[in-house]
């Protein structure tokens, strides 16, 4: 076993950060006189970088060949160690800038359209209001590529999703923060917008906008259907697309199952929220985060407006 001194006079000082960053410029351009280029320095400063790394850590980082660079197996763990320092890095940065004037500050946030659209706009705005100068990025995916690529591979610092069906994972922290049931929506002027007592077997001859049915949310409105001892609706619309279900719902007379959530505060002013006696799927929703990152002031101030507004919400 490798002691505390060992560990210190073999890796502690012998390892740059320079180099560090040399070796993921090569695994990025797939060559040494690429990323010699990219980084404005000669080939050998690049090679000189690799072979004090491989002599620091003791192994083999790239294999060589006419064709180029390929990373071992030891280079492949050394990259995800070197993303994770610099991403760490970038964060404590923007951590100072912000401390420095809190009124600044950059945040990657991961979401679905529908939270995007309604829980994740809401709180942004509150955050927008209050911080002139910070910035935010969000990027909508489906839940299971916000956990396992965007979130792993540090493209954000944090997701707002679904978790249900998330598989336990070490490096994953899940934090609930209400259940995001689907209600059915129409327009304002639609005929369904002001009648009471009605079922969801009254809405089956409908023109309905849906997603498609084999897609997780898709599979959890067919869900709710058949808990109700129906078939789902064949859609005149099958898509993904928020702005367009939007659009079809309050100028087409379509109707749509969307989450409680897109109504964050009350009706939206040319959306309805159809009353249908119809079962409760639960669909828990929360913060997804990476266990052992550390999150920028930014995201710390958002977390705690989303715990605040899913309270608001009477969601938890």
């Amino acid at each position: 076993m490798t002691s505390r001194r060992d560990w210190s006079d073999r890796i502690g000082r012998r390892i740059k950060l320079r180099d560090l960053h040399i070796l993921l410029a090569v695994a990025k351009a797939g060559s040494m006189g690429k990323a010699a280029a990219d980084l404005a320095v000669s080939q050998p400063v690049v090679s000189k970088a690799i072979s004090d790394l491989e002599y620091a850590l003791g192994v083999r980082l790239l294999d060589r060949s006419a064709q180029g660079v390929e990373l071992t197996i030891y280079g492949r763990e050394v990259i995800k160690c070197g993303n994770a320092v610099f991403d760490d890095l970038r964060t404590g940065v923007k951590a100072l800038d912000f401390l420095s004037d809190p009124s600044s500050g950059e945040l990657r946030i991961g979401s679905t359209e529908p939270l995007a659209a309604g829980f994740v706009g809401e709180v942004i705005g509150r955050l927008a209001r209050k911080y002139s100068k910070a910035s935010f990025q969000v990027i909508s995916a489906d839940p299971i590529a916000l956990k396992e690529r965007e979130l792993q591979q540090r493209h954000i610092e944090l997701a707002i999703s679904p978790t249900e069906g998330m598989a336990p994972d070490p490096e994953i922290n899940i934090e609930v923060l209400f259940d995001d049931r689907q209600v059915i929506m129409a327009g304002a002027h639609s005929k369904w917008a002001r009648r009471r007592g009605l079922k969801l077997r009254d809405l089956e001859g409908e023109r309905w906008f849906l997603p498609p049915l084999e897609s997780a949310i898709g599979s959890h409105i067919a869900q709710c259907f058949r808990a109700a001892g129906l078939q789902p609706p064949r859609p005149q619309i099958e898509s993904f697309s928020i702005p367009l279900c939007l659009r079809m719902v309050e100028r087409e007379n379509f109707l749509a199952m969307l989450p409680i959530s897109l109504l964050i505060h009350g009706e939206h002013s040319r959306l309805r929220f159809i009353r249908a006696e119809a079962p409760h799927i639960p669909r828990p929703t929360g913060i997804v985060t990476l266990n052992n990152r550390t999150l920028g002031p930014l995201a710390q101030l958002f977390i705690a407006s989303a715990r605040e507004l899913a309270n608001a919400f009477g969601a938890k």
